[in-house]
């Protein structure tokens, strides 16, 4: 027993400066400078809208994920996604949508209007303004695809779209719309709002009919709702349009911890998501 303990008092120390290195890192990207991710602004209408970006070193024209963030009030700049995708030679471009983040005072909070709008009118009308703000988050979207085609470092024939939770639901939005894109990537589109809004599932389902590129759905057990993912993808699959699917191992203790896969995860999904993203960018070169 003794040298038991003796064992763990020798490991102590190694344990905090471990733990120390975590919290320099972290302390380290609590600016977006030091994260290595630069401001940029763009238009969308007559608003000016805010953005992070993310970029490789050395000159070239590199592909580019354009990345929409979720419902969170401070979307942040996400630092684990943009190094983890400049380290794979990708350009990760964060637009913020008006009312969220750096473009708040471009729009009302998105989750606060939705809010209003059940207190007010109940809950089937916030099922609708869901969708409603959902088609006008769109236009930000597309205006966010626009000004990333016009970088002189991004290659405009490899765009891929992705995003997790309300960005779930963009990115499928774009797959049936944007112009430009090659493919896309569904993280969680529609977990915590598939049951509560029967306008939202009706109109992700026609997304996923009408979907131009291939679209792959991404989440963890345990996340809020599955239905999305197997539902949608039975829908592209009975209109033969090319998809994919992956449900992965729990991650966490909770719903929430699952849903924020798309953020922490890319250890776990990032291979395969990678696979599918190099894969649609190659056939689209060959079609060319």
């Amino acid at each position: 027993m003794r040298k038991m303990r003796f064992g763990l008092l020798a490991v102590i120390p190694a344990l905090i400066f471990v733990l120390l290195s975590k919290c320099d890192q972290v302390r380290a990207q609590n600016t977006p400078q030091a994260a290595g991710a630069e401001e940029v602004t763009f238009p969308s209408g007559g608003l000016t809208l805010h953005g992070f970006i993310y970029r490789p070193a050395g000159d070239g024209r590199f592909p580019i994920v354009v990345w929409n963030h979720g419902s969170e009030r401070l979307p942040g700049w996400l630092p684990e996604l943009g190094q983890f995708f400049v380290r794979r030679g990708y350009v990760f471009f964060v637009p913020h949508r008006r009312g969220q983040g750096r473009s708040a005072s471009a729009g009302p909070y998105i989750m606060d209007a939705l809010r209003q709008e059940g207190s007010e009118r109940g809950a089937q009308a916030r099922s609708a303004k869901l969708v409603e703000m959902m088609e006008v988050h769109l236009q930000d979207q597309l205006a966010a695809l626009e000004f990333a085609r016009t970088l002189p470092y991004v290659d405009a024939d490899r765009i891929a779209v992705m995003g997790c939770s309300f960005g779930g639901i963009q990115t499928l939005l774009a797959a049936e719309s944007a112009p430009g894109i090659r493919v896309a990537v569904d993280f969680a589109g529609g977990a915590e709002s598939w049951e509560s809004s029967p306008d939202l599932r009706n109109r992700m389902l026609v997304a996923a009919r009408r979907a131009k590129v291939p679209v792959l759905f991404v989440q963890a057990q345990g996340d809020y709702d599955l239905s999305p993912s197997k539902e949608l993808a039975k829908e592209m699959d009975r209109e033969g349009k090319q998809h994919e699917m992956r449900i992965y191992p729990a991650v966490g203790k909770t719903h929430q911890e699952n849903h924020e896969f798309c953020i922490h995860g890319s250890a776990i999904w990032g291979s395969d998501v990678m696979e599918f993203v190099e894969k649609e960018f190659k056939t689209a070169e060959t079609v060319q």
